[in-house]
């Protein structure tokens, strides 16, 4: 309704200047009958002056319908692209790059916005100019007319052969925008490697050639546009030309009149618009349908996780999980991450978790939480297979942290509430007294409200650890998963954490990965992993005493502890042992 209330201001807008000539044809041939008055031009004169105003009032009504739509499209098809974005797994943001998408929600947005507003706008009112001027014309002298129109079919020829060469180039442009984008994503969010390493020149030459590259494409682009745009003005002046030079004879012999002559040159003065515009207008189509097109390949993306039809909320986990023969392969890898895995988690009981680097510890934390697709059969929750539960209920069974922590430049407070927004500043010092970094928090100037930056970077890595652990103990879920989330940590500070958390875990099923003995030392069970697969399990003792890897990281780690006068750490598994 919006769009057709805009259109029909536009077409009003049109009408109404094709009026004007209308009105200036009888005025000039009552001067050249010598039957004008002055009460008759003051008429003339104020009618034009109300038709202009009337010009300036749809004028404002056209802009304020159609281009306001076009905002709400962008703005409609942003929220789309967003919660699209928000639903994607691990697989997808494999395959894109955030620059990527971060151009898609920009330059390639602001294309379609522009082309469905402006461009849709002068396309429309170039159409039905055109028809109505050449109407107009045709009802004066249609021989005229034919002449005047006589140059446009080789401007049709001529943008439909460089409308083509538009939708390649400007492609290439946005696929080097988002290139650019991406590199400088990467550099701001590296800065501290980048200095430490030197290479700020390196960067700053390989930004440099980048641009190069993207100045480059947009004046290929530029040369299609600008040949477009000045050929269109070429094709209207040429109709101007032949119709002053045979107008003018057929006004010299009489077939028409000075009026008639005037009449005709002002209709095609607004005839002149939709020539000049076609270029500018297939400019913003070719630009609008390459970014959508963009657009729609990033919305055609599939999540590889997909819910199935009737798909069981499960109102209450109690958080028994069971991984029956899983395996499991990244895209384009070679060898399976997880091979035929075997492994049961039951409430109240922690597990530890430990093994070489790549053995597929983090795959399988991943899988728990459902990051990545599984076969049917070999993951269930509370009995249930996972691919027949919806993912929200699965999700909202686990609290995860990761290996990688994950921080927002927020306040301390907020950082530690992301999965409760709502929960109060007593809950959240709790939870953090708990992960041992209340006191240092509460040791920075403005407490928890202190603002910790762009991803937690005026924290320690230890700091961003026990805020992640605060994080997910907050949420108070049945299954905790802590993906060597203490490395950074001393092993005192560690020893208390894992001390502290005891309560928490009551009834609650928790899984360490860890490089270290120390956190496992009082797990229920210790699963020893290699290649995918589960090669041992028992407890601290058990291990020491017949598992060769476990045994030798247990006497590295109390050798190193010895060394650096650890001996609090070194007694307790000592003590275990």
């Amino acid at each position: 309704m919006r769009i057709a209330a805009g259109f029909a201001a536009l077409g009003l807008v049109d009408l109404v200047q094709l009026y004007i000539p209308r009105i200036m044809k009888q005025v000039i041939d009552g001067l050249a009958r010598g039957t004008a008055t002055e009460a008759g031009l003051i008429r003339a004169g104020g009618a034009i002056f109300g038709l202009a105003l009337a010009i300036a009032l749809l004028r404002f009504g056209w802009r304020y319908l159609v281009l306001g739509f076009s905002r709400m499209l962008e703005r409609d098809l942003r929220d789309r692209m967003f919660l699209h974005l928000l639903g994607m797994d691990r697989t997808f943001f494999g395959r894109r790059s955030t620059g990527d998408i971060m151009a898609l929600s920009t330059n390639d947005l602001a294309s379609v916005q522009l082309s469905c507003g402006m461009g849709l706008v002068a396309c429309v009112d170039a159409v039905f100019m055109s028809i109505a001027a050449i109407l107009f014309m045709a009802a004066l002298n249609w021989r005229l007319t034919a002449i005047a129109v006589a140059p446009m079919p080789v401007l049709a020829v001529l943008t439909r052969i460089l409308a083509r060469r538009l939708h390649r180039r400007f492609r290439k442009v946005q696929e080097q925008f988002a290139r650019i984008t991406e590199f400088a994503r990467s550099t701001i969010a590296s800065i501290r490697l980048i200095q430490a390493y030197t290479q700020e020149a390196y960067q700053a030459a390989q930004f440099d050639r980048m641009g190069r590259e993207y100045v480059e494409d947009n004046i290929r682009l530029a040369v299609i546009q600008g040949t477009l745009f000045p050929f269109s003005g070429l094709i209207a002046n040429t109709s101007l030309l032949l119709v002053l030079f045979f107008g003018g004879r057929l006004a010299v012999g009489g077939i028409i009149t000075v009026g008639d002559l005037t009449a005709f040159i002002a209709y095609l003065y607004l005839l002149t618009w939709p020539m000049m515009a076609l270029g500018w207008v297939v400019n913003l189509f070719q630009r609008g349908a390459t970014s959508l097109q963009r657009i729609e390949g990033l919305l055609e993306e599939r999540t590889d996780i997909e819910e199935p039809a009737g798909a069981i909320q499960l109102d209450r986990v109690v958080g028994t999980i069971a991984v029956q023969g899983l395996s499991f392969t990244y895209p384009r890898a070679r060898a399976p991450a997880l091979d035929r895995l075997q492994l049961d988690l039951q409430p109240g009981t922690t597990t530890g978790l430990v093994g070489r680097t790549g053995c597929g510890k983090s795959t399988l934390c991943h899988l728990l939480a459902r990051f990545y697709p599984v076969p049917d059969g070999t993951l269930l929750v509370d009995g249930r297979d996972v691919n027949r539960l919806t993912l929200d209920s699965v999700r909202n069974a686990v609290a995860l942290v990761p290996q990688e922590v994950v921080l927002f430049s927020d306040t301390i407070a907020a950082n530690i509430a992301f999965g409760r927004p709502r929960a109060d500043l007593d809950a959240i010092a709790s939870v953090a007294r708990v992960a041992a970094i209340d006191d240092e928090i509460l040791a920075m100037p403005d407490g928890y409200e202190t603002r910790i930056g762009e991803r937690g970077v005026k924290l320690s890595g230890g700091q961003r650890q026990r805020l992640a652990i605060a994080r997910a103990l907050l949420l108070e879920r049945p299954i905790l998963i802590i993906d060597d989330g203490l490395s950074a940590v001393d092993l005192e500070t560690e020893h208390a954490i894992i001390h502290n958390i005891r309560h928490f875990l009551r009834g609650r099923t928790c899984l360490i990965v860890s490089h270290r003995v120390a956190p496992l030392a009082d797990a229920d069970t210790i699963l020893v992993m290699a290649n995918g697969r589960i090669v041992d399990r028992g407890d601290h003792a058990r291990l020491i005493e017949r598992n060769a890897y476990y045994a030798g990281i247990y006497r590295h780690q109390v050798g190193a502890s010895r060394e650096s006068g650890g001996n609090g750490g070194k007694a307790k598994m000592e003590k275990r042992k």
